[in-house]
C-alpha cells in the first residue's frame, strides 16, 4: 500500500461528517498514527489532529460504534 498523500483536518472531517469537532477529538484520542490518525504541528504549541483517507475511514467506524 502506497503512503497517504495528504491528510483533512479534524476541522474538515467533522464538517464532512456532519459531526462535532469535539465528539471526533474524543474518538480521536484512542486512535494511533497506524489508524491514520495524525499530529500535525504548526507555528508555536499550535497542533492539530489530521487523517489520512483511511483514517476517516476508520473514524467513520469508530463513530457508528459509538451511537450504537
Amino acid at each position: 500500500m502506497a503512503a497517504p498523500s495528504y491528510v483533512s483536518t479534524i476541522a474538515r472531517v467533522a464538517k464532512l461528517l456532519g459531526e462535532p469537532e469535539e465528539l471526533l477529538q474524543d474518538i480521536a484520542m484512542d486512535m494511533e498514527p497506524e489508524d491514520g490518525c495524525l499530529s500535525v504541528l504548526g507555528l508555536g504549541d499550535v497542533s492539530t489532529v489530521a487523517f489520512t483517507p483511511q483514517g476517516v475511514e476508520n473514524l467513520k467506524e469508530l463513530l457508528a460504534d459509538r451511537k450504537n
